[in-house]
Formats: structure tokens, sequence, C-alpha cells
């Protein structure tokens, strides 16, 4: 397996949690998404926890995913679903329109894409002074009791881990986000919020992350699963607390 790459993973991502709904509906707000024919992008949408949280505060658009076997997942699970057309594409090639979506969002995988390719090609199928939104989820570690546990396991068994995929540290984010000049007045949003989950359900979570499992190996990745299931043996739920970061620019026209 390669980092970013989750073929192997889709089949877990229905266990991850949504992001906060405070704020979404403040970036819907923000964006004006709630008035006629506005039009949303989920690029990188996986199997579609963000998709879902937007459909369910009334926008319409699409899902774009490159992965086959994510987009077959969110596809599945949306099926009968309406107000979503589901794309292959990817952030630096949506297959979308020029001046087709008033806002693009990329859920939990900014950081997997060319940035410079990506912030091009969403100025061009944004409509003029358009919106894009980079958010996270992370695990909120102080608040978290549990994870604190994981967290300690895991850097036991993998002493050199970097994380790639966590909102907790976006250092240069806003430079980034800024550095084409296709994008101006950035605004940063954060929020907490608590998921109340089963053993299983956390266990499946861990098992959807691609870069703990990447960087250390079949054998490792195997010893912190073991040791999760034991950390959690014996709970009738799971108290875990996720903290959703999200940055935001608009288009320049």
């Amino acid at each position: 397996m390669k980092h970013g790459d989750f073929t192997a993973l889709a089949r877990y991502y229905k266990y991850r949690t949504g992001y906060s709904d405070r704020v979404l509906r403040a970036l819907v707000g923000v964006t004006g998404g709630l008035r006629e024919g506005f039009r949303v992008a989920d690029v990188g949408a996986g199997t579609g926890k963000l998709t879902e949280h937007l459909s369910k505060l009334g926008l319409q658009g699409y899902a774009v995913e490159p992965n086959g076997a994510m987009r077959k997942e969110g596809e599945r699970a949306w099926r009968g679903g309406a107000g979503v057309q589901w794309i292959n594409g990817s952030a630096e090639h949506t297959g979308l329109p020029r001046h087709s979506v008033d806002w693009v969002l990329m859920g939990s995988s900014f950081h997997w894409t060319n940035a410079p390719r990506s912030l091009r090609e969403f100025h061009r199928i944004l409509k003029p002074a358009g919106f894009f939104t980079a958010i996270w989820n992370p695990r909120d570690l102080p608040h978290s009791p549990v994870d604190q546990r994981i967290e300690r396991l895991i850097r036991e068994r993998v002493p050199e881990l970097k994380r790639m995929s966590s909102g907790s540290n976006q250092s240069g984010l806003e430079e980034k986000l800024l550095s084409t000049g296709r994008f101006h007045r950035l605004l940063f949003v954060e929020a907490p919020h608590v998921e109340i989950m089963t053993p299983a359900r956390y266990l499946g979570i861990w098992r959807s992350v691609n870069d703990v499992r990447v960087q250390a190996g079949s054998r490792r990745f195997a010893e912190i699963l073991n040791a999760i299931k034991k950390e959690t043996a014996g709970l009738s739920s799971i108290r875990v607390a996720y903290l959703t970061r999200a940055w935001t620019v608009q288009a320049v026209d």
C-alpha cells in the first residue's frame, strides 16, 4: 500500500465520523449556500462523508472522486439520494465545466494534492467570487483520554511516525492557499464536537487510516490494531472528541 492509496480501505470508511455541524452551517452562511441555483463540489469525496452532510444542509452539486473503489462505495451508499452527481475526477482535473459551481470543498484530502494545480482547477470551475474550503476533522487529543492512550501505544511501536493526514498541524497552509494569487480573503473556522461510538466502530476507523498503516508496515500495524482491541475491550461505548478545522478562501475575479 502507498501513501494516498485508499483502494483497500474504502470498505472501512463507513466507520468514520462526519464534520462539525456548527462549522459547516457557519460556512453555508458565509458562502450563501442556500440561495437558489447554488452548486457545490465535494472534491476528493471518498465515500461521501462530507457530501452527505452538505446534502442534509440542503446543498446540491457534485461528488468528485478519483479512486474507483471509494467512488463505488459512495455511489452505493448514495443510491436513491437526490441532488448529487458522482464524477470520476481529481482535484487537479475535476472534469467539471468552467464556472459551474459556487463552492468547492475538500474534506481531509487537500494535503494529498498538487496544491498549485488544484487551486488553478478550482478557480477555473468556480463562478466569479466563489469559495474554496479545505476542511479537516482531527481528533481533539486533549479532550479524548482514550485517544491519548492509543496515540502513546502507536508512538511506542512506530517512533518514526510522521502523520500526513491530520488537520491538527497544517503549518504553511494559509500561505499555500494564497500563493497563486487566484484566491484571497482567507477565513479560518474551527469548532469541537463529540462522537459516541462502539469499540467495533472505533477499531473500524483505525482500519481506514492510510498514513499509519503505510509507515508501520503490516506487522506493526497488526500489533497496533490488537493493542487497540485490548485497550477498548469491555467498553460499551467510547467518547471521541474531534476538532473540525476549516480554511476558506474566495476566488479573485
